[in-house]
Formats: C-alpha cells, sequence, structure tokens
C-alpha cells in the first residue's frame, strides 16, 4: 500500500535574485536623490529672470509714486509745527525773564538773509541785538501779515472757545510783549497794559504747500501750538 504524501512547494526567484533586486533598488534611489539636490543646487543657483527683475522693478516703483508724496507732505508739515513751536517756546521764555527781571519784553520779527526772525527785544531798540534770543524761521515759512479771512485759499481766523473778551483778538499786525508780572501785553507807543483786552493768535504760512499754523497766546500767558487740517483750527 502506497501512501501519497501532498505538499505545497512555493516557486519563487532565489535568494540571490532578490539580494541584487534590493542593491539595484538602492542604487536608484541613490541616483534619484543625487538627482533631486543637484537640481536644487541649479535651482539656487539659477538667479532671477528678466521677468522677474522687471515684475519687482515695478512693484518698487508704484510703492514709491505712493509713499514718496506723502513723506514730503508730512516732513513739511511736521517743519511748519516746529517752526510754529519754537515761537511758541520762545513766548514763554520772554514770559518768564520779564518776570525774572522786573521789565517788559517784545516779542519782534524782522527780516534777514532772505529768513524771517523772531526775537526778544530785551532792550526794547526795536533791533535784534547779539545777546539777545531769537530763532530764524525755515525759508518757506514766514509770519503771516495778519488774522487770516477764510478767502483765497486762506483759513479762517482762530476764535478761542469760551473767551469771555470783548475785544478784537491780537495778531500779527500786533506787537506782543510781557509785563513785569509774565502777563502779555499789547505793546504800543512803550506802554505795556495788563490785562490785554483779548488774546493773540500769531499766524505763520508754508509757500510750498499753503498750509497754516497758528500760536495762541491766552491772557493769562499760556502758549498753544495751532495747525490748520483744511476744515478747523487743531
Amino acid at each position: 500500500m502506497k501512501v501519497t504524501l501532498n505538499r505545497r512547494i512555493s516557486v519563487g526567484p532565489p535568494r540571490t535574485h532578490r539580494w541584487y533586486s534590493g542593491l539595484a533598488g538602492m542604487r536608484v534611489t541613490k541616483m534619484m536623490r543625487a538627482d533631486q539636490s543637484k537640481f536644487n543646487a541649479d535651482e539656487r543657483m539659477r538667479g532671477f529672470t528678466l521677468m522677474e527683475i522687471m515684475v519687482v522693478a515695478s512693484l518698487i516703483l508704484i510703492i514709491s509714486a505712493i509713499s514718496i508724496p506723502k513723506l514730503i507732505q508730512f516732513w513739511q508739515d511736521w517743519q511748519l509745527r516746529s517752526a510754529a513751536a519754537e515761537v511758541a517756546d520762545l513766548t514763554q521764555q520772554a514770559r518768564m525773564g520779564a518776570a525774572r527781571t522786573n521789565s517788559i519784553y517784545p516779542i519782534r520779527f524782522q527780516t534777514n538773509g532772505g529768513l524771517q526772525q523772531v526775537y526778544i527785544d530785551q532792550n526794547r531798540d526795536g533791533a535784534l541785538n547779539a545777546t539777545e534770543p531769537y530763532i530764524d524761521l525755515p525759508q518757506s515759512i514766514t509770519g503771516a501779515s495778519g488774522a487770516p479771512n477764510g478767502s483765497g485759499g486762506q483759513p479762517s481766523a482762530y476764535t478761542l472757545v469760551g473767551d469771555t473778551s470783548s475785544g478784537t483778538p491780537f495778531d500779527n499786525s500786533n506787537v506782543i510783549a510781557y509785563s513785569q508780572r509774565g502777563l502779555p501785553c499789547n505793546y504800543s507807543s512803550s506802554v505795556c497794559a495788563t490785562p490785554a483786552a483779548s488774546y493773540f493768535v500769531f499766524y505763520f504760512s508754508d509757500s510750498r504747500t499753503n498750509d497754516w499754523a497758528a500760536v495762541l497766546v491766552t491772557k493769562s500767558g499760556r502758549s498753544k501750538v495751532l495747525q490748520w487740517n483744511g476744515g478747523a483750527w487743531k
């Protein structure tokens, strides 16, 4: 009696064939990685195309065309306000000096070498002397001849809210001075009568932009810088 055993015989590639296949796959993978690295290096060394440079240059020109005029306007506004702030500081210097020396200190304007100067006339001779404090206004900024009237591109005159003075506010057509008590007055004929009939507003304009700034001096002697924003004094 014969007994036959059924066996499953798995048929596949020899072990050596599998090893060679794995080795070939590793080589292919290394070659692909090497090619990718070379491609990345070539991309980094490639630089910019003419089209890319033109796009970037166009963006720079567009941004410059938008931002540069605004920067110039900001600079001019800042310069105008800074000039007014210097005049306000000079008024306070005159106020404290008059009270300290028990004297009258007028503030005057003059033009020297094309520049307008503002100075404290400590000896009241109507001229700027070497020892007297002064400031030079920027070439494009000058004090107005009087209060603006709101026509011809000018702003309206400033009105101090809450002021109960009955007189007309003093402006650039008047000479402000500080008394021995440090109070402002309308200086006329060597007389400084206090308290003043009203407050003082000195106006300044920039010929480049026709923008306006002002220095307010209250009847008590306090100073404040104002600037016209196209619709109101701020």
